[in-house]
């Protein structure tokens, strides 16, 4: 039986539909990410989880119980880390944990005792005593973690743990959550980071305007897209024409599947072949028509190949996209003044 439960979980903010019929199963023990691009709808779902926030429609369980029927027994079993870092910067970092242990009805020395576990599990010894005001960005995002592990949940919920931090930090947090899951911790993390979600989750499902459009673990997403993948740009490949010509020349050949042309890339095809033997076919094909091959390269599937498969665009385009989107916004607001 899994942990959570989500099913056709529907929200909306006036006209902008954020959630549409949205389902999930969190396994207990896993560590389940949530990919996709700012917008997508990530954060107003884990805030559902978190009984932050109702759904216009769609249910809620939590190790077997309606969450919003049973909205304060849950928040003692969920440990939520939001994406914006929201800390005292009057307080130390021990007092804000002392704070937060009191808010969840601690005893002291339990409270205490775990405060000393988690400065060592997340090395803050050396700064944990100065006011958080002067802390950098790894330091608080830590701190934030400390909070959020501070009552033992049963299931961690991350929301994008690791955005706007460095290389170290980021790689402080990648190894404390992999000693957590080992553990047999459940976690949930958001993230529009491929690499993160590919590193470290056993289970993950991409999330696209509201909907999920695939999940499984990331080889085996990344496995259902074939043995390779082969982007290949020609001479002729300069216009969108021209780059139909060449799709239409190669879509039927055998063991060539997927055929994806990417404008942004220079305008390549991307496309995915079963076999070596299929890659021949392929040559042999181009240099009958007299197509000139400027490059061909092979290289295993990404997820990022797997958004690009199941939404025709890929991760950074959609991120793009919702920028665009959000920049046209303010224009507009500004003009209206």
């Amino acid at each position: 039986m899994p942990l959570v439960e989500l099913r056709d979980l529907e929200k909306s903010y006036g006209a902008v539909k954020a959630l549409r019929k949205l389902t999930l199963e969190i396994p207990q023990g896993s560590l389940f990410g949530l990919l996709g691009p700012n917008g997508s709808g990530k954060s107003t779902t884990l805030r559902i989880l978190c009984t932050l926030l109702e759904p216009d429609s769609g249910e809620v369980t939590f190790a077997g119980q309606n969450v919003l029927l049973n909205s304060r027994e849950v928040r003692r079993n969920i440990g939520y880390v939001a994406q914006e870092i929201a800390i005292d910067k009057i307080l130390t970092g021990r007092e804000l944990l002392q704070l937060h242990g009191d808010m969840y009805h601690l005893q002291r020395k339990y409270r205490d005792g775990r405060i000393k576990e988690l400065i060592a599990l997340l090395d803050m010894s050396e700064w944990i005593d100065r006011r958080s005001g002067s802390y950098s960005g790894g330091m608080r995002r830590r701190l934030d973690l400390a909070t959020g592990l501070l009552h033992e949940p049963e299931l961690l919920v991350l929301d994008e743990p690791t955005v706007g931090l460095d290389i170290e930090s980021r790689s402080k947090i990648w190894s404390l959550l992999k000693t957590l899951r080992k553990e047999g911790k459940t976690i949930l993390l958001s993230s529009h980071y491929l690499e993160e979600i590919d590193e470290l989750s056993d289970k993950m499902a991409i999330i696209d305007s509201g909907r999920v459009i695939a999940q499984g673990s990331p080889e085996e997403l990344k496995n259902k897209l074939g043995d390779n993948k082969v982007t290949l740009k020609v001479r002729e490949f300069s216009t969108k024409s021209e780059g139909e010509k060449v799709k239409d020349l190669i879509k039927d050949l055998n063991g060539v599947h997927d055929l994806v042309i990417n404008y942004s890339q220079g305008c390549s095809l991307n496309f995915f072949v079963d076999d070596s033997e299929s890659l021949k076919l392929l040559r042999s094909k181009l240099d009958v028509e007299g197509i000139d091959i400027f490059s061909l390269s092979e290289s295993r599937p990404s997820l990022d190949d797997v958004y690009l498969h199941a939404t025709g665009q890929t991760l950074m385009d959609a991120e793009l996209e919702v920028a665009s989107k959000r920049d046209l916004k303010k224009e507009a607001k500004e003009a209206m003044k």
